[in-house]
């Protein structure tokens, strides 16, 4: 039986743009950033303490566009106050779900 979601992976147009805001903006924690060779790298990220990480993939060495087939939800216990800081932090936030 499944009992967790190990990772979500997310085709992103640059990894390091990807990775500074996830890290910096939304206050990830890096999991793993490693070099696999040939120039290609693996990335996750997961907000601290959670068990699922994002896969940071490069769209382009996986033949996909940046952003296709993925869609994120987080969740947080306080959301004016999420939304709050991550605004502060240079993020656009729409249309925050109270409930």
């Amino acid at each position: 039986m499944i009992t967790n979601v190990a990772a979500a992976v997310l085709y992103v147009g640059d990894q390091d743009e990807a990775l500074a805001f996830y890290r910096d903006i939304l206050g990830f924690d890096l999991v793993t950033d490693a070099d696999m060779g040939g120039g290609a790298r693996w990335i996750e990220v997961r907000p601290h303490g959670a068990q699922t990480s994002i896969v940071l993939s490069a769209a382009s060495a996986s033949g996909k566009d940046p952003g296709e087939g993925a869609h994120l939800t987080f969740t947080a216990d306080d959301v004016a106050a999420t939304v709050a800081e991550l605004r502060s932090r240079g993020a656009t936030v729409s249309d925050p779900v109270s409930e």
